[in-house]
């Protein structure tokens, strides 16, 4: 009996041990990480500053691959329908949060297929006004604003992006009335707001700087929680009119749903002690981000309550599904 049961223990241990072998052999190849957008563009760019760093802490290649296509659906997609097993990694903007309410259909199941791993950064980004318009803070462009309803615009560079359903957001909170103009991208929108042709817009931070240091533009409030240290002298919008107003963007890891927890955890892990980094701090705050490097459970709540309040503002600024 002693003997049946030294086996049976010894056994055990055996299975238990493999079984560890196998979680802690994560990773033994290369991670893919996966961006919705085109190569060369913000996402990409800092998809590859922190891919090159975590690689180097884990010990395995991270190539990133830039799959563009359907406003981030086309790559959100393909990790959606990846196997289970972390060797995919999904890295999107809050527009991961937005999909649900904007379009039409989707070929994935946004709460059901993915399971997100860990905030990676906040993303700030800064109203700004043409050199020619009389309102050099976000005070005098609402009372403007309200002496002209409608005549104002604002460029956007995306129907349901975020810094169109911020536009949106900020237009409730101060109770003005002004009209979207579509650009294809930054470089187009900031043109011509620099030559007048647009009153106002919501655009990244770190793409501005240069024409705010030039005069051709001028920064009226910017859209975080916290003033960014690239805009000292740059109120938040919550400080200038709209107390407790934050619309902070992100960039975090998602991964199919049904991957291991142990892999989710390791991945955060390794991403918050690349994060913490006083190089990769210095880095990405020069290019306008917060690192955060946030738990399972603190991204899982966040992007919760975002898809939720997206949801809200897609509904009462009448934006049609998308197809």
């Amino acid at each position: 009996m002693k003997r049946v049961l030294l086996c049976v223990l010894t056994l055990g241990a055996i299975v238990t041990c493999i079984a560890d072998g196998r979680t802690q052999s994560y990773p033994s190849r290369p991670i893919r990480v996966v961006v919705p957008f085109a190569a060369g563009g913000a996402v990409d760019t800092i998809a590859r500053i922190i891919g090159a760093k975590l690689q180097d802490s884990i010990g395995q290649p991270v190539i990133v691959e830039d799959r563009a296509g359907a406003g981030g659906a086309t790559g959100a997609d393909l990790v959606a329908k990846a196997p289970p097993d972390g060797y995919t990694i999904l890295m999107n903007t809050n527009g991961q949060a937005i999909a649900p309410a904007l379009y039409r259909s989707l070929p994935f199941d946004t709460l059901k297929d993915f399971a997100p791993v860990t905030q990676l950064v906040a993303t700030s980004t800064v109203l700004v006004a043409n050199a020619k318009l009389p309102a050099k803070s976000l005070n005098e462009l609402v009372a403007l604003a309200k002496t002209k309803p409608g005549q104002l615009n604002y460029g956007m560079t995306g129907v349901g992006n975020n810094l169109h359903l911020t536009m949106e957001l900020l237009k409730r909170a101060v109770a003005i009335d002004i009209q979207a103009i579509p650009y294809r991208g930054d470089a187009p929108l900031n043109t011509a707001l620099m030559a007048g042709e647009i009153d106002v817009a919501i655009v990244p931070i770190a793409t501005i700087i240069p024409h705010i240091e030039a005069g051709s533009v001028h920064a009226l409030a910017v859209t975080s929680a916290r003033r960014s240290p690239l805009l000292p002298d740059v109120p938040t919008i919550s400080e200038a009119a709209v107390p407790g107003f934050e619309a902070s963007g992100w960039l975090g890891y998602f991964v199919p749903a049904r991957t291991p927890r142990e892999t989710i955890r390791f991945i955060q892990r390794e991403s918050a002690k690349v994060l913490a980094a006083p190089d990769m701090q210095q880095r990405l705050k020069a290019l306008g981000n917060e690192p955060a490097g946030s738990t399972p459970e603190e991204f899982e709540a966040k992007f919760l309550a975002d898809v939720a309040s997206f949801a809200a503002i897609v509904k009462e600024a009448g934006i049609p599904p998308q197809n």
